[in-house]
């Protein structure tokens, strides 16, 4: 018989032999969470229905036809290309329900008018006269031909859902018919953040200038913020909240046939994709929209202190005047700081990555003495040392922060005092002259 061996909780072993364990040394774990994640509800032409759907900046950029039944150039969605500016991805919602166009021969993959630019074609085959060339068309390019005997051997495109019970017959072009956008109320708005909820994001955006739909969102932000610990900002148009989870959008569009909260798009994506050490403070517009920015100095410092994101005119080109939040009601607990978009990020960077830390390692994992306590408290010197080293942070003290044993067994107790950065705004300079 061999020797006993195995790996060893206690020492115990009654064989002779070798039990070794094989663990890993104690290292912290530091991890900064990605930035780049933003949700908005859409009113669409073209889109998956009745669903969140996830779309990647690569994604857009070479399959909008398909995702959102627009070519990458058209202006029908320059406002997503002002969003993808900023971001890597989308949880996109279609509000609008609609129709779905059709025909003889299929039926338009989703709802929106943009299915009565679809055409199907069937051409006798060169080859084999028994069989058929079925060609999709949108917007008169192909976009999918099949050859087949009969409807039955059809497969479904990224567009359209074939009828299996066809009669196949040549025609030079059979367009699809009756697809319809739908209205758009107040239940979808409440769908929509049904569905997200259990997302994670950085930003959230509303494009509607009800003031119902605005309160809504708002609310939404404020319940996940503060009672379930969901950390984002949302960001609005000419809504003050003052809260410092809600961005303020002041500026409209004058595009023509465009909503004039347009501006939502890039500022969304500029929220969502800002770096925890950077500011969007004098950044630059590079949108496709014509911004509203005809204002006086006087204007804009008012606009600062009713606490709206403004952009504002800088030469020829337009740009962020202060990286603000919609916070204005300022208290002895939450001062002027709160004001500052960089610093709530900052916050809710710290929020959230100490909550999947807790959560994937110690949470019903580590036993709450003072061995535990003290990896927790590594873990947590170690971030807060990473986000001084990235400059999000400085001035951090081991010391200063404590972990501890909190009211009952399970518990433990917190404190992480932070000094945040924030890029420079203002200069003042005395000039001697002698």
């Amino acid at each position: 018989m061999a020797l006993g061996g195995g790996v060893w909780l206690t020492q115990n072993k009654v064989i002779p032999g070798s039990y070794i364990n094989f663990i890993s040394a104690a290292r912290a774990s530091v991890n900064l969470s990605d930035r780049g994640y933003a949700a908005m509800p859409l009113i669409l032409d073209w889109g998956p229905d009745d669903e969140v759907f996830t779309v990647e900046v690569a994604d857009f950029q070479k399959e909008s036809l398909k995702i959102f039944g627009y070519d990458y150039t058209s202006d029908k969605i320059k406002g997503l290309r002002d969003l993808f500016k900023n971001i890597k991805t989308l949880y996109a919602y279609k509000l609008n329900k609609g129709e779905k166009a059709s025909n003889a021969f299929a039926t338009a993959k989703y709802r929106g008018i943009r299915g009565n630019n679809i055409t199907i074609v069937i051409e006798a085959n060169v080859d084999d006269s028994t069989r058929f060339d079925v060609t999709t068309l949108f917007d008169g390019n192909e976009v999918d031909i099949q050859t087949v005997g009969a409807a039955t051997e059809l497969i479904s495109n990224d567009y359209v859902d074939f009828k299996a019970d066809a009669e196949l017959s040549a025609t030079a072009g059979a367009p699809l018919k009756d697809g319809t956008n739908g209205e758009v109320t107040g239940n979808n708005y409440q769908t929509f953040l049904d569905k997200i909820e259990s997302y994670s994001f950085n930003t959230l955006g509303c494009l509607s200038t009800e003031e119902s739909i605005k309160d809504l969102f708002a609310q939404f932000t404020k319940r996940l913020r503060d009672n379930m610990g969901v950390k984002f900002q949302t960001v609005l148009y000419n809504h003050k909240a003052d809260y410092e989870g809600v961005i303020n959008l002041k500026n409209k569009t004058t595009d023509e046939g465009e909503p004039e909260s347009s501006l939502v798009y890039w500022t969304t994506g500029a929220s969502a994709g800002c770096a925890v050490n950077k500011s969007n403070t004098n950044k630059t517009y590079d949108g496709d929209f014509t911004v509203f920015v005809d204002y006086k100095q006087s204007e804009l410092e008012k606009a600062i202190k009713a606490g709206e994101f403004t952009f504002h005119k800088v030469g020829d080109e337009v740009r962020v005047l202060t990286d603000i939040d919609s916070f204005v009601s300022i208290t002895k607990d939450k001062n002027e700081d709160f004001q500052s978009n960089q610093v709530i990020r900052v916050l809710d960077q710290i929020a959230n990555d100490v909550a999947v830390l807790f959560n994937k390692q110690y949470l019903g994992k580590v036993q709450n003495n003072e061995a535990g306590r003290i990896a927790f408290w590594n873990d947590l010197v170690a971030y807060n040392k990473e986000l001084e080293r990235i400059q999000a942070l400085e001035n951090v003290v081991a010391d200063d922060i404590t972990v501890q044993k909190g009211s009952d067994k399970k518990s433990v107790l917190v404190n992480n005092p932070v000094t945040i950065v924030c890029a420079m705004e203002k200069l003042y300079m005395t000039v001697v002259v002698s």
